[in-house]
């Protein structure tokens, strides 16, 4: 039996700490489903279109995962991808509060739903999609940040909108 799983995220943009989290579920389970989705509590600097071509070149060589868009509610999502588990990296404290949250609604929105968390490694933990944000939109270097195949268009975008 193939073991399929949902890596949902803003990816907005991606980060190193986003794909080492996907690649580790990557090499756990048959079959990893990027899931970009819009958060209505964010403003998003790059389009669900960008954001899945940004973690396309980003994933290359993992032939296992697949990137895709979707719309509503992760729970449901879930369901129609006859998807039974979601994996989510968690960098501190604070992460896991709202991903337990998160986690919990989600398996009382379907009860077949498992969360699953990864843990960052040490040197991914202290920043975020947010924070490369802000340090790009201050002049700071992001390469150690983001992947290096993307590393000019994000710094591109980011520097054109902040």
């Amino acid at each position: 039996m193939e073991t399929k799983v949902i890596c949902p995220g803003s990816f907005d943009p991606v980060t190193r700490g986003h794909v080492d989290i996907i690649t580790r579920a990557a090499r756990m389970f048959d079959h990893v489903i990027v899931g970009v989705l819009n958060n209505l509590a964010k403003n998003p600097s790059f389009t669900t279109e960008e954001r899945i071509a940004l973690l396309k070149e980003s994933l290359k060589g993992i032939d296992n995962v697949e990137v895709v868009g979707f719309d509503g509610l992760l729970a449901d999502y879930a369901k129609q991808q006859g998807v039974t588990s979601i994996v989510k990296g968690l960098r501190a404290v604070s992460d896991f509060e709202y991903e337990f949250q998160q986690a919990l609604t989600n398996k009382k929105l379907n009860p077949d739903l498992e969360t699953v968390f990864l843990t960052s490694h040490s040197e991914f933990m202290y920043f975020s999609s947010s924070m490369v944000k802000q340090v790009a939109s201050l002049g700071g270097d992001i390469s150690s940040f983001v992947p290096e195949c993307v590393h000019d268009e994000i710094l591109a975008r980011l520097k054109q909108t902040l």
